[in-house]
């Protein structure tokens, strides 16, 4: 029997800790908007939740890489389609063999200390970002070394070819750090990773734990006249109607990956004040996906697995949980990118009855109408991987299997997950990105297993079959030879079931219509915000 958004709410509104009410702004954020108001253009970004760091070069926690964007820059920025930009170089070229690339950086840039940027900076950034970063060790594996026959000019030596690598180097995602900064100590407790220099548009000011971060406008910034705002804010809501009420009163000019309720959207737009668009999520899209912990001995048995993934129907996700943001997807390549996406048949299509005889064939019979108890860990990001926990909480209900919800800030969902290891299975978000080898590999390789590193292969899956197919997909550049072994590993892991993919989420960014000049960028709110404007004045208060 479907679930209506009726059953659906009264379900969600039986979860205190999932709704628990979060006070609106400190005093300390109304304050400093107040003095920084005066004939100065303010923006007021969300993010939710508050970032762990500043700096991107070591997470893809997704708050990282909006503030990071904006102080620390990349060799390159992307448009809507992906095509590569300027940026902190300025010219690039392949080498017909595919094993080199030559950047041609730009002249004059400075870091926000005073510093000249140069050459040694990429050498030993691409390096830092190989051996700490999440994804790092996936995308440059084939990275043999960096060349630096000039302070502008950085040649990037592969041992293998990497097809995707011309995609990898926006901001969020390869960051130029400061070598002079960095070079000495450990990077990963680096004091400048809370307080971050770059060559960015944004000068970092100071950042009020639980509050705000704020940024200023680098006045030396190369691109002279930009940025066209002179205060920047990174305000931290928690609570999902104290964001809305932000939005409202003019307190927030813009917030992405779906920052208010998707129901409330119809409402809270049709003034004209405030807007939408699903623009600006290009260089990645993100599914949302149920993992399990497959060192769970009830979670490793694939019956169990197989019975789960028939209790679910996708179609009210989309429908209840999204209000039809989402794409329905059975693979974890997402149709965007057509010449890699496994399109064939879901081989444990929605069926109750089905799900209940794997659980009784398996010898977990109900005793009352509980077979077993699973603890179920949503990501604390946003309202819809709560609310896609809800659900899965009433389906699995209907097959005897007791699912509790467990609500946790971020800091401590991370370490229950990938550090500590204590769950049972989690409703994810992981950003596919600019290609499958550096996206999705990433959860599926067993290579990259790597206890307390974030959004990495968090069921602990190992399949040598899948690892050969994925680490052959890196390096083949016959793009027909690369969609076969794409295609081949989605096979596996669709029938394996180490996580389900569950729908291909539409993001949505909120924005007033004072804002405008970020849309095209393929990073949206995620890019460095470098050519965004806003009219009239900002609202003061909190």
């Amino acid at each position: 029997m479907p679930f209506s958004r009726r059953q659906f709410i009264k379900g969600l509104s039986a979860l205190p800790l999932l709704g628990a009410s979060v006070p609106f702004l400190p005093t300390a954020l109304a304050a400093a908007t107040e003095q920084a108001i005066t004939g100065r253009r303010i923006f007021n970004l969300l993010v939710n939740p508050e970032p762990p760091s500043l700096s991107s070069f070591n997470t893809t926690a997704g708050t990282t890489i909006t503030a990071s964007s904006k102080v620390l820059e990349g060799l390159l920025g992307y448009d809507e389609t992906l095509a590569p930009q300027p940026a902190l170089a300025t010219a690039w070229e392949a080498a017909a063999d595919g094993l080199s690339y030559r950047f041609t950086l730009r002249q004059g840039v400075k870091w926000h200390d005073g510093q000249p940027f140069t050459s040694e900076d990429v050498a030993f950034s691409l390096d830092l970002i190989k051996r700490f970063h999440p994804r790092g060790g996936g995308t440059f594996a084939n990275l043999a070394s960096v060349e630096t026959p000039d302070t502008h000019t950085a040649i990037v030596r592969l041992s293998k070819p990497a097809p995707y690598l011309i995609r990898a180097f926006a901001a969020g995602e390869t960051p130029i750090l400061p070598k002079h900064l960095y070079a000495s100590g450990d990077p990963l407790s680096n004091p400048h990773n809370n307080a971050p220099v770059g060559t960015g548009p944004y000068r970092f000011k100071q950042w009020q734990r639980g509050s705000f971060i704020e940024y200023e406008r680098n006045p030396d910034y190369w691109n002279a006249g930009f940025p066209g705002v002179d205060t920047l804010f990174l305000k931290v809501i928690p609570d999902s109607a104290a964001r809305l009420a932000a939005f409202e009163n003019g307190s927030l000019d813009a917030g992405g990956q779906s920052p208010v309720p998707l129901s409330d959207l119809a409402r809270i737009t049709a003034n004209g004040k405030l807007k939408f668009t699903t623009r600006g999520y290009a260089y990645s899209i993100t599914p949302t996906m149920l993992e399990f912990n497959l060192d769970n001995p009830l979670l490793a048995r694939h019956e169990v697995r197989q019975a789960i993934a028939h209790a679910i129907d996708r179609e009210v996700i989309k429908k209840v949980v999204y209000y039809g943001y989402a794409d329905v997807s059975v693979s974890p390549i997402p149709k965007s990118f057509a010449q890699y996406h496994y399109d064939g048949p879901d081989p444990y299509p929605f069926d109750v009855a089905k799900a209940n005889a794997l659980l009784d064939q398996a010898g977990l019979p109900k005793k009352g109408n509980s077979r077993f108890s699973l603890t179920l860990d949503p990501l604390p990001y946003g309202d819809s991987y709560a609310r896609t926990a809800t659900y899965i909480r009433s389906a699995l209900a209907r097959v005897g299997i007791d699912v509790q919800l467990r609500a946790q800030d971020f800091p401590t969902y991370i370490k229950r997950v990938y550090t500590d290891r204590d769950f049972d299975f989690a409703v994810v978000g992981m950003g596919t990105t600019f290609d499958p080898t550096v996206g999705v590999q990433r959860l599926f390789w067993s290579k990259n297993f790597r206890k307390g590193v974030p959004f990495t292969n968090g069921t602990h899956y190992n399949n040598p079959e899948v690892d050969r197919l994925l680490e052959s997909a890196a390096v083949e550049t016959d793009e027909a030879k690369r969609g076969e072994l794409f295609k081949a590993f989605q096979k596996i892991v669709i029938e394996e079931l180490p996580s389900i993919t569950l729908v291909m989420q539409q993001q949505v960014t909120v924005f007033n219509s004072r804002v405008s000049g970020f849309e095209a960028d393929a990073n949206g709110l995620d890019g460095s915000l470098a050519a965004v404007t806003v009219t009239g004045e900002a609202v003061a208060h909190g």
